[in-house]
């Protein structure tokens, strides 16, 4: 098969489609870390304490991560150019609104819109996609194009970030509104409008969509907070989020039409991407947490040379559409994907013994691994969290892949910072570096363990089809009229995913 690359050129109808989705995407990408950069400036203008900046973040990730599942499923029930164009106004009018802000609780509102926004909006989009393309080379394309554009979202935003808190930290809020609303207005012209399913009232899940959203945002809301509160606390809200999650898969069981067809969960390919997906997420925000830790609080560089130094792992922007998708071509997605996560081990691996007067020399090869293993990871494991499923679940598939990365990160991040806090004995450069070195074997184990689940895929990949063939792995899908047998890495379906960050 050639690569798709070079063969799976597009009308131009449908780059405009993909452009439209790549804006929405990377709009996303940066206003997450845009906001990541303004923070410091944000406690200083407006007094917040530790706490109330912690709520600011916090309030996005439990409506983006919350949220998420209901609205890739909302766009398969209520039509996706519908979903997308709404969600993307919503998201415009409250990322403005935060900029007015005066207020904690105000900015915390915005952030929540805006995130639960952003959890309609994106799976929304990732559906468009996955719909609008036919299933291989194109859809891979595309998919991989968008992979590239959500990535270079996240690291333009580092930069950007910084130049514009340097103006003011309300043009964080702002800049995206004026680019959202350029978006809008070409989705609007490009984006054809998608057949709604018939699903009358009467047939949706409304018990299901509220069980799941209350367990995500509880359990979110628990691995995100462990490190600020206490144990009984977490306990209690994790173990409330288990046994709403238990009472929606009774609740799904008995829906005639249930939100989430549980059967889905038989594709072994989907559920294994949705495992990489999560632990890749995990050991990446992990990482990057701690790396601007250690820039920042330890060798004191600014928040400018802090975007800077990272800036390398944007390479990703470039490497997803224009390299990715050769490899996937001749290799097949399995060991794409394997051989990203290897690269994602070796990267954090170089940064276990880092010093206290490290150069940026020193730093160079590892940042520049993970980049390379975020183009290789991020775009296929979407491909393959999306390929096999039926046209009707496409937004279901993405919801559950983007919860995935959502929950991955907030688990990621959670817990690197509480191994940080217990093993900094003292705020002394060694105590603080001893604090960074224990906590690097977070990320360093989530990618390892990553890798481990990763390599089931390869099994396939050794039985004999060509690399870039579809059902790499051999696994087959959940009945249904549309679900064959599920790549489980070895297809050249399309990637594509957002920035969740």
């Amino acid at each position: 098969m050639s690569s798709p690359g070079t063969t799976a050129s597009l009308s131009g109808r449908e780059w405009g489609v993909l452009l439209v989705m790549c804006g929405a995407i990377f709009i996303e990408g940066i206003d997450v870390a845009m906001l990541n950069v303004a923070l410091p400036s944000i406690r200083a203008d407006l007094g917040l304490s530790t706490g109330s900046l912690q709520w600011v973040m916090s309030a996005y990730v439990l409506g983006y991560g919350g949220f998420m599942l209901l609205g890739g499923r909302a766009a398969d029930l209520f039509g996706r150019r519908r979903m997308f164009v709404l969600w993307l106004s919503v998201f415009l009018v409250f990322s403005g609104l935060g900029g007015f802000a005066t207020e904690e609780w105000m900015l915390i509102v915005s952030r929540f819109v805006t995130g639960v926004a952003a959890a309609f909006m994106t799976p929304a989009g990732l559906s468009i996609i996955t719909t609008s393309f036919e299933e291989g080379p194109r859809r891979n394309k595309a998919l991989l194009f968008y992979s590239g554009t959500a990535a270079g979202g996240f690291s333009t935003g580092l930069v950007v970030g910084g130049l514009l808190t340097s103006a003011g930290w309300r043009w964080v809020f702002f800049a995206p509104v004026l680019f959202a609303a350029l978006i809008l207005a070409a989705a609007l012209v490009f984006v054809p409008a998608h057949p709604r399913p018939d699903a009358p009232a009467r047939n949706i899940d409304l018990a299901g969509g509220f069980t799941i959203t209350a367990a995500v945002v509880l359990l979110v809301l628990g691995v995100e907070r462990a490190a600020h509160t206490g144990l009984a606390w977490t306990a209690a809200t994790l173990g409330a989020g288990l046994a709403l999650l238990a009472v929606f898969v009774v609740v799904e069981r008995r829906s005639p039409a249930p939100l989430v067809r549980l059967g889905i969960l038989r594709n072994g390919a989907l559920v294994r991407a949705n495992l990489v997906g999560l632990l890749f997420a995990a050991g990446f925000f992990g990482f990057q947490f701690l790396v601007v830790l250690y820039l920042q609080e330890l060798r004191g560089w600014s928040t400018l040379e802090t975007s800077f130094a990272l800036l390398v792992i944007g390479i990703d922007a470039f490497a997803s559409p224009l390299l990715t998708p050769r490899l996937v071509g001749r290799f097949g997605n399995a060991r794409v994907i394997f051989g990203g996560l290897l690269l994602a081990t070796l990267s954090y691996g170089l940064f276990l013994p880092v010093g206290p007067d490290w150069t940026y020399a020193a730093m160079f090869p590892g940042l520049l691994l993970l980049g390379l293993a975020f183009s290789l990871a991020y775009g296929p494991l979407t491909i393959v969290a999306t390929e096999g499923v039926r046209e009707e679940e496409q937004g279901l598939a993405g919801g559950l892949l983007y919860t995935s990365f959502q929950f991955g990160a907030a688990l990621g991040l959670s817990t690197a910072a509480a191994v940080n806090v217990a093993a900094t004995a003292s705020t002394s450069p060694q105590g603080l570096l001893d604090g960074y070195r224990a906590a690097l074997w977070v990320p360093f184990g989530a990618a390892l363990l990553a890798a481990a689940v990763g390599a089931f895929a390869l099994r396939g990949s050794r039985a004999g089809k060509a690399p870039g063939d579809t059902a790499d792995t051999g696994d087959t899908a959940d009945t249904g009229a549309h679900e064959g047998a599920g790549a489980a890495g070895g297809s050249d379906r399309p990637a594509g995913l957002t920035a969740t960050h």
